[in-house]
């Protein structure tokens, strides 16, 4: 199994690219806000439940799926909540199923990651939108764990679409491409 494992600030385009990769090659995506969406609707963020639970929930569906699967993509923003030793304990799940797991940095300009941030796409998703909370947050340096290894590969989604970032990484870590149906003319 390969996980593809998507990570970056808010609004640099992991879920978006993400979408695209999981329509050109079939495989499965778990988007890590699932988890946090249901575990916000009984636990505050950052309450012990609450970080406890979603690092269970996205360790099992890691390991079953690593079971079970050829390869699926996880995205993830790194943020203080999440306890340091989570970014192994993902490794560990996957390759005690004799998996495989590749990091991929997704990041974006400054300013064009400020424009992201308060569009109403965030909005219906429950992301952060606000640009004085990103910066605020980003400045008490929130961001900056779990401390992330080296990615494999780093895309900058300012200029390349997200198709072609998604092509990228098929590409890279050779992952097959679904048939297209031939349209009929």
């Amino acid at each position: 199994m390969k996980l593809i494992f998507l990570y970056g600030l808010p609004g640099t385009g992991k879920l978006t690219i993400a979408l695209e990769l999981a329509e050109i090659t079939g495989h499965k995506l778990f988007h890590n806000h699932l988890t946090v969406d249901l575990l916000l609707s009984v636990f505050e963020f950052g309450s012990k439940p609450f970080v406890r639970l979603r690092e269970l929930i996205w360790l099992s569906v890691m390991e079953e799926a690593a079971a079970t699967l050829p390869a699926m993509i996880f995205t993830f923003n790194p943020e203080n909540s999440v306890r340091p030793e989570f970014i192994q304990k993902a490794v560990q799940a996957v390759t005690s199923r004799r998996g495989e797991v590749h990091f991929v940095e997704v990041v974006c300009d400054p300013e064009e990651l400020e424009k992201r941030i308060s569009t109403a796409d965030r909005t219906n998703h429950k992301k952060l939108v606000s640009v004085e909370l990103f910066r605020e947050l980003k400045a008490k340096g929130v961001f900056d764990s779990p401390k992330m290894p080296a990615p494999q590969l780093t895309l900058n989604s300012t200029l390349v679409s997200p198709r072609e970032n998604a092509m990228i990484i098929a590409e890279r870590f050779s992952l097959s491409l679904r048939a297209r149906p031939h349209s009929a003319s």
